[in-house]
């Protein structure tokens, strides 16, 4: 207490000039209409820049919310024209009408967040919050808003793996946009960016920036989802293939919110096929 009223004291003249410099900018304000405009103006860009840096830290904290209900409402949306689509289809009979939807493409989508992802390693991984009771099983594609994630691998009761492109132990089919060749698409182990096409012949017309998409030769992704773009391609003169390198569209460093493909007839083609194999 003692050295609060020494500090009083000792700077009294200061808090007293500051107290009547105050006192006089009141008066000033009070009685003078032009510095009173100019400082209500000053006064409210003050503090509606002060609210706007405010709404702006809200508005960040909420994108996780956000991003959420859009991946939901997405997938919502999704479902709704994969119903739809079916519906055209069954009444084709009855109108005569010439639209018909390809079986391969009766998919149903089912949500999930990414609770694990590794990037850095030679077999990397990701795991979902969605498991056996939400309707997933093991070999269901996995996609998000920009393209191609990998495949389900694994199921329990609440969660699931999924064996991403940046695992060489997926292989991937697909095939160029422009002209319909396809081949295998395997991740090299390198930059979780890129990853490496394959069998692709040399008489073949390839070009940086050229889409690659999903082939729809198997049973796990329908053709013509977004895999990547040609970033660079080499041929070797020894070799009869092109070694493309493509850029892939998923960012696998922010990946946040996916959608797991339900084809519905997928029991029906998986059983004939391995009937034709035995």
């Amino acid at each position: 207490m003692k050295n609060l009223i020494n500090f009083l004291i000792k700077y009294s003249v200061v808090f007293l000039f500051i107290a009547l410099e105050l006192a006089s900018l009141a008066l000033i304000i009070e009685n003078r209409s032009y510095q009173r405009s100019v400082f209500l103006s000053s006064s409210n860009s003050f503090v509606s820049g002060l609210l706007q840096a405010v709404s702006s830290v809200e508005e960040f904290f909420s994108l996780a919310s956000i991003n959420r209900d859009l991946s939901q409402e997405n997938t919502q949306l999704r479902n709704r024209l994969s119903i739809l689509q079916t519906r055209l289809a069954s009444i084709e009979q009855e109108n005569y009408s010439s639209i018909t939807i390809p079986p391969e493409q009766e998919c149903l989508y089912i949500s999930a967040n990414v609770i694990g992802n590794t990037t850095n390693r030679v077999q990397n991984y990701i795991t979902l919050n969605k498991g056996w009771e939400e309707g997933v099983r093991p070999d269901m594609g996995v996609i998000n808003k920009d393209g191609v994630v990998g495949i389900v691998k694994t199921v329990s009761k609440h969660f699931a793996t999924v064996i991403p492109i940046l695992n060489p132990m997926l292989q991937l089919n697909v095939k160029f946009k422009r002209s319909n060749y396809s081949g295998p698409l395997v991740w090299k182990g390198e930059d979780y960016r890129y990853a490496n096409m394959g069998d692709i012949a040399r008489h073949v017309n390839v070009m940086k920036g050229d889409t690659i998409i999903t082939s729809g030769l198997t049973s796990v992704f329908p053709a013509g989802i977004m895999v990547g773009v040609v970033d660079d391609y080499r041929l070797d003169d020894s070799s009869p293939y092109f070694n493309i390198s493509v850029k892939l569209a998923v960012n696998f460093r922010t990946i946040s919110y996916v959608n797991i493909i339900r084809y519905l007839n997928y029991t029906e083609q998986k059983k004939l096929e391995d009937t034709a194999e035995e």
